[in-house]
């Protein structure tokens, strides 16, 4: 049974996850009531005693197909050091950066000022939790971190430089991912640079699939996340894929529901179109990305269970997840990013040079990846 209190889960976020220091900047985003109030006023607390200045914003509840309040996001003006987004789903998207975009060093487009400020200018650190509640956080926040973050840099050196994925499963997965020139992301709790930030509860390791290379099967048999909210799989949801989009989709109310989803993802980009939020050519784009693969992840935290939560079941042993949509290199952009999991996958990864590496089997982490 755990005994860990609020206080005490965010003391452990705000000290090691964050490292919040003394006179630093933390604005907290978050909506008014429920746990996620809860529990951004515990991280509140914890800011001040580490002698941060802390703000609290609140905003109503929005989804990824929501813009986020103006003078919500106009808090990002003051530069913070560090975020949390303690969101019960989304923060929301950025109507004014949507609109008249930052572009990159790189040439890329930036349509929020969160990632202008964390992936760009390289200032900020930031938490983000959607759907979070205080079981979760008072579970999953407080796990050894230097364990967590031993697996995941030696996950992470077996993924670099490969060509592929291989990813199979008891429910039916059957899918060869190909990654090459991809690299692989950590969300290993260690946020304590400028640019650097992740989930909590954290605990994966993940990689964006090359755009339109994808083939096979996969076979949800975890949990969904859908436009709405997520949901435990009672009857598995089949999808095909083929040149890296979803052709097929098939099962029960579950598998209507994540088509549903996926409409929805991509009539909001035409409808954005149609709006002049996105040129024509990329409300195209961002239509054909809603039915793209966005992303493979690996769930690593030891405290996370499967529970109808995407934000700790994508964490859970045992799991790996895809995500239906955009992208986290920023080159197969969608309006969504539907997260769903599969349970007890074998992961091998393929090597240009014919080495083949197995990170999981049948959902046993290889012993090289334990850390222990």
């Amino acid at each position: 049974m755990n005994t860990t209190t609020i206080d005490q889960a965010a003391d452990t976020v705000v000290t090691q996850v964050l490292a919040l220091s003394k006179d630093e900047q933390f604005l907290i985003l978050t909506n008014p009531d429920g746990d996620v109030y809860e529990i951004s006023m515990a991280l509140y607390r914890a800011a001040l005693n580490a002698g941060a200045e802390a703000t609290v914003v609140i905003q109503p509840l929005k989804t990824q197909l929501n813009f986020a309040n103006r003078a919500a996001l106009a808090a990002f003006g003051s530069e913070p050091a560090v975020c949390a987004s303690v969101s019960a789903n989304k923060m929301g998207k950025d109507r004014a950066a949507m609109e008249h975009p930052w572009i990159s060093k790189t040439g890329q487009k930036i349509d929020h000022v969160f990632h202008y400020l964390m992936d760009e200018k390289r200032t900020l650190r930031a938490i983000w939790t959607p759907g979070i509640t205080v079981d979760m956080f008072c579970r999953t926040a407080p796990i050894d971190y230097t364990l967590l973050q031993k697996r995941c840099a030696a996950l992470c050196e077996a993924i670099r430089g490969a060509e592929s994925i291989h990813v199979t499963a008891p429910g039916g997965t059957d899918i060869l991912v190909p990654v090459a020139g991809r690299e692989p992301m950590s969300d290993d709790g260690n946020f304590t640079a400028g640019g650097t930030g992740g989930n909590i509860p954290a605990g994966e390791v993940y990689i964006s699939p090359l755009p339109g290379k994808s083939e096979g099967v996969i076979v949800f048999d975890g949990s969904i996340s859908l436009t709405g909210g997520d949901m435990l799989v009672r009857e598995p949801v089949r999808v095909v894929l083929k040149n890296g989009f979803v052709t097929d989709i098939t099962g029960g109310r579950e598998a209507d529901l994540l088509a549903e989803s996926i409409r929805d993802g991509e009539e909001k980009a035409l409808e954005f179109s149609r709006a002049g939020k996105l040129t024509p050519e990329e409300g195209e784009r961002y239509h054909k990305n809603a039915r793209g693969l966005g992303e493979l992840g690996i769930g690593l935290n030891p405290a996370a269970e499967i529970r109808g939560n995407m934000l700790e079941d994508e964490k859970a042993f045992h799991t790996c997840h895809f995500a239906i949509g955009s992208n986290y290199d920023r080159d197969a952009e969608a309006m969504i990013h539907l997260d769903c999991l599969v349970k007890n996958p074998t992961i091998t990864v393929r090597h240009t040079d014919g080495r083949e590496i197995i990170l999981e089997k049948d959902g046993e982490l290889a012993s090289p990846f334990k850390g222990e």
